[in-house]
């Protein structure tokens, strides 16, 4: 075996990998405040992207200085997604450009890994709402459904609870505001370096997904990236997969991965 094989998997059972998930959150959470605040009209997904991965990079370099050979920057590149575009349109500079408009529901979501603990955070709203001039109809259903599906995971991935009571809850919230869940996305267990880990939680699965998809009980010290997708039915959401590569660590993930990683997040789909 070699020595990495022997090496004792790092938990949130050790302080050291709690602050290195903070500090990673920390950081993510002022990028997203960086990146919400310079989306209005009439500017650029690919500026907003590039200002996002920037910030990552100037911040995470100050810190575990010391410690020259712990990996730490961008776990999964800063995401604008418009309307029905569901996830992970990262543009490079060579695609066209998409430009921000008054009405556009806009997802972003970014993640900064510490040592490979990654920590990622995601955003919904739109574009010109205001406290004077308030979200109504349809967009605000998803959202609202978004946010209260979020809420129940938070309540139920705890010890002992099994994945399928947060599939229910979920196809459940989002049924009471007439939308419905993304078919069949997965929400992943995390482990350091590993953004897609075994044990899943599925969302709105088909028939044959819900026998194929192997039941599993919450542990102690586990990690999950939650995700929670409610979609209004009279749409047609876009899955987007942009080229853009990422660098975690020894790895390289392209932007045809569809899993998100984080600690937790919630994206507020249209």
């Amino acid at each position: 075996m070699s020595g990495e094989e022997d090496t004792p998997e790092q938990t949130i059972a050790e302080d050291v990998v709690v602050t290195k998930y903070k500090m990673g959150a920390e950081i993510a959470n002022r990028a997203l405040k960086l990146v919400f605040e310079a989306a209005s009209p009439g500017v650029s997904v690919l500026s907003l992207c590039e200002k996002g991965d920037a910030y990552i990079m100037q911040e995470t370099g100050k810190i575990f200085k010391k410690e020259k050979e712990m990996k730490k920057g961008i776990a999964f590149p800063t995401c604008i997604c418009t309307n029905n575009i569901v996830c992970h349109y990262s543009p490079l500079k060579s695609d066209p450009d998409v430009i921000l408009k008054d009405g556009d529901l806009i997802k972003i979501d970014l993640g900064v890994h510490v040592d490979g603990f990654i920590s990622n955070v995601a955003h919904s709203f739109v574009i010109g709402v205001t406290k004077e001039k308030p979200l109504t109809g349809r967009k605000a259903d998803v959202i609202k459904a978004a946010h209260l599906c979020a809420e129940a995971a938070l309540r139920l991935v705890k010890p002992g609870n099994q994945n399928t009571q947060v599939t229910e809850a979920w196809s459940k919230i989002a049924k009471s505001f007439k939308c419905s869940p993304i078919e069949g996305m997965l929400s992943h267990q995390l482990k350091q370096h590993i953004i897609d880990g075994e044990k899943t939680i599925i969302q709105n699965p088909t028939d044959q997904q819900r026998k194929d998809h192997e039941k599993n009980e919450f542990e102690v010290h586990e990690v999950y990236a939650v995700d929670s997708v409610p979609n209004m039915s009279c749409c047609s959401p876009l899955q987007c997969y942009k080229r853009k590569k990422v660098s975690l660590t020894n790895y390289s993930f392209s932007r045809f991965s569809f899993s998100n990683i984080c600690c937790f997040e919630t994206c507020n789909l249209h």
